[in-house]
This record gives C-alpha cells, structure tokens and sequence, in this order.
C-alpha cells in the first residue's frame, strides 16, 4: 500500500501521530531528496524519542519520476511504501501525483495524510473574504511562459496564490505593481517557522517597502481579484448605449453569435 505523508513546513511540532506511524511501519520511503527525509527521521527520533527502522530510502522527484515509475510492479505495493516530498503535502507543487496514478491505474490501495500546507495557511492567513481561490504555484523564472502566467493571475475574478522564492520575490512584487499598483495583496514569509511574518497592503506600498528590505526565506502571495465590471451586461445594456448602430451591431454579434448586418438591419428598424 502506498501512503503519501505530509511533513512539517518548519515546525516540527506540526507532524501528525498518524504520519509518525506511518514513517514508523514504512517498509520503502520514497523521497523528493533522501538527505532531507534522512534528516527529518533524525530530528523526529530525537525529539519524539521514536525508532525508525526503515533503511530502504529511494528517491523520487520531478526529474526521475518517469523513470522510476519503469521499473515498480504491481507486487511491489505489497510492502508498506511511503512517499513524502521536502516539506509540505506531496502533489500540492511538489511531486507525488504520478505515483497516486500509478495506484490508480494498477486498482492498488492508497492513502493520502493530512497535513502541514503552506496555500490553505497563507489563505486562512489573508482575511479576504473571498470563499474560494486558484493556487498556480510558482511562475516561471522569465519570458513568454511567467509573463502569461501572471496576466491570468492579474486578470482571474478569483482570488489568486503563488509561490515565490527570496530571489525573485522583489522581481514578481514589481511586476504586479507595474500591473495594478492599488491592487490589495497579501504574503506570508517563512509560515509556522521563527522568523514567520505576515503583510497586506497595496501593491504600490509592499514593492516600495521591500525594496527596502532584506529578503529572505520562502514566500507565499495571495492577491485579490479582479473586478468582474461587466459581468451582467447584456444585449439591452448594448443596445442602450449613445454609439453608433453599426459599433452596436458589431458588439451585440460577438455576444451572440449572429451576423452583423442582420443586427444592424434590425437596429436601423427600431429608429
């Protein structure tokens, strides 16, 4: 069976009994990096005076999950194996997700912990309103692909979260500011750690504080949505307006569909 196991995002007193025993009955841990799983089981036994007995780590991560994946058999899910990534709830921007598929696939039994998770903290941190949000992890480091990413953040009706890392913070900060310098955002640094911090102010305002700043540590952003102004209009709203008829026809055919000159004719038949 296959357990995916959340681990502390910082406080180690953040690990559940449930995931201890988990890591306790594990027959094969599988490990986003060894070393630090290495070292979490080290900290844990020390501080929880626990016995680990697990000696079969293997790693599995974004670049080698593919190749990984070849070489399991349906029988070898008769041992107890365990999947935990660096830190956090495995699959939520970290791998995980191809082996949940696998058991799938395969009809093998599976389980996922709950756990420490940075997105749902930093959104109970925010105190927006909002009731529901979109998580797009980290933007891409330049070009095309980051420069899309966050215009549909920018432009979503729904409240957005992302990843940001202490270099590229300042970067990502200006960018948004550069977009909307009113619009409200939200960061947490560093969450259930020593030195967590939280801020909510304007763009405008947190870009020019942290320029002034020494960053460090891991970030989270939450920005607020978009106003969805136009969201009710309809065909009278259009057709209602002081322009001429064939803008109106024009606008009114890309709402629904219908030839311009049918519209246009029809406007003309109202005058």
């Amino acid at each position: 069976m296959l357990t995916l196991v959340p681990t502390p995002i910082g406080n180690l007193d953040d690990i559940s009994k449930r995931a201890l025993t988990a890591l306790m009955e594990a027959e094969l841990i599988f490990c986003e990096d060894t070393r630090v799983t290495k070292k979490l089981l080290q900290l844990l036994s020390e501080r929880e005076n626990l016995e680990f007995n697990c000696k079969d780590f293997k790693s599995f991560h974004s670049h080698n999950e593919n190749q990984v994946l070849k070489t399991l058999t349906p029988e070898d899910f008769n041992e107890n194996i365990v999947y935990v990534s660096d830190a956090g709830m495995p699959c939520v921007s970290d791998p995980g997700a191809t082996l949940v598929q696998y058991c799938i696939d395969n009809d093998l039994d599976y389980d996922v912990l709950p756990g420490a998770n940075a997105v749902l903290t930093a959104f109970a941190m925010s105190g927006f309103l909002n009731t529901e949000f979109t998580f797009f992890g980290f933007l891409a480091h330049k070009g095309k692909e980051r420069n899309e990413k966050l215009t549909k953040v920018m432009q979503s009706p729904i409240l957005s979260i992302l990843y940001e890392s202490p270099h590229r913070l300042l970067k990502t900060l200006e960018e948004i500011k550069n977009i909307d310098e009113n619009r409200t955002i939200f960061l947490a640094k560093e969450i259930t750690k020593l030195h967590q911090k939280t801020y909510k102010n304007s763009a405008l305002n947190i870009y020019e504080k942290f320029t002034k700043e020494n960053i460090r540590g891991e970030w989270v952003i939450v920005i607020e949505p978009t106003e969805t102004v136009g969201a009710t209009l309809d065909v009278k709203d259009i057709e209602n307006l002081d322009i001429a008829p064939k803008t109106k026809a024009k606008l009114i055919a890309k709402m629904t569909g219908k030839h311009t000159k049918e519209i246009y004719q029809q406007l003309l038949d109202k005058i």
